[in-house]
């Protein structure tokens, strides 16, 4: 082998070293913040018992999640069955459902009230937030367009710390309570994409870039039929 070739060589296996360098960096960086968000909110996550002993609470934020039709996901019925139970045990007076409703052939947020409202719920205590894309907009919508101030936030463990986190940053009192009532598929999957989640949320409340929509203010102690776009039965 020529003096050339081997130069080259080693140029390229000192590159090869450096890059394995910055994806350690970068992956340690990333657990960091994951790991950071977590452990800064842990004390905010509440059983229902617990939860349900708060004063003042404005709402209950159910965040949301696939629908097959108008019928929603495991993952989904059992953030609404946590939410419908923190109602029912007098958490809070309203329910709010955020979901994504940006497309005329797709609606989490109309199924999600068919649920409460088929479990009990007045329809005027479930107001609807169909501009719910992410759970970052969420939190945004609640402080800004829904008046919010203290809330409870139901959804897995998993994703629970980053919506309190992303609440906390925006303004909100904001308190979790887990709605992981089974074993979810794909749960490793989940948990992986939620940790890069966590950073980039992490960076965006640093700039609180504004949602997609914001609108006229609704506020949370009024009716929720005025976010209704159709009838419930």
């Amino acid at each position: 082998m020529s003096d050339k070739s081997k130069h080259r060589l080693r140029t390229l296996f000192k590159i090869f070293i450096i890059l394995v360098i910055i994806c350690i960096v970068m992956i340690c960086a990333a657990m960091g913040v994951s790991k950071y968000v977590k452990r800064s909110v842990s004390d905010r996550m509440l059983s229902p018992e617990a939860a349900a002993e708060l004063r003042d609470i404005d709402c209950i934020i159910v965040l949301g999640c696939r629908v097959n039709g108008d019928t929603p996901s495991p993952m989904l019925s059992d953030r609404l069955t946590g939410g419908v139970e923190l109602y029912d045990m007098g958490a809070a007076p309203k329910l709010l459902m955020s979901g994504d409703h940006g497309r005329t052939n797709y609606d989490e947020v109309n199924a999600m009230k068919q649920f409460a409202i088929d479990r009990g719920v007045p329809s005027e205590d479930v107001f609807m937030d169909h501009a719910g894309f992410s759970t970052y907009e969420t939190m945004y919508r609640a402080k800004e367009v829904f008046a919010a101030k203290r809330v409870l936030i139901v959804t897995q463990s998993y994703h629970l710390y980053r919506s309190v986190y992303i609440a906390e940053k925006l303004g909100l009192e904001a308190y979790g309570v887990s709605s992981d009532l089974q074993t979810y598929v794909r749960q490793d999957y989940y948990d992986f994409r939620e940790m890069l989640a966590r950073d980039k949320d992490f960076v965006k409340v640093i700039f609180k870039p504004k949602p997609t929509y914001l609108g006229e203010v609704i506020p949370i102690s009024g009716s929720g039929d005025l976010t209704n776009d159709k009838e419930f039965t």
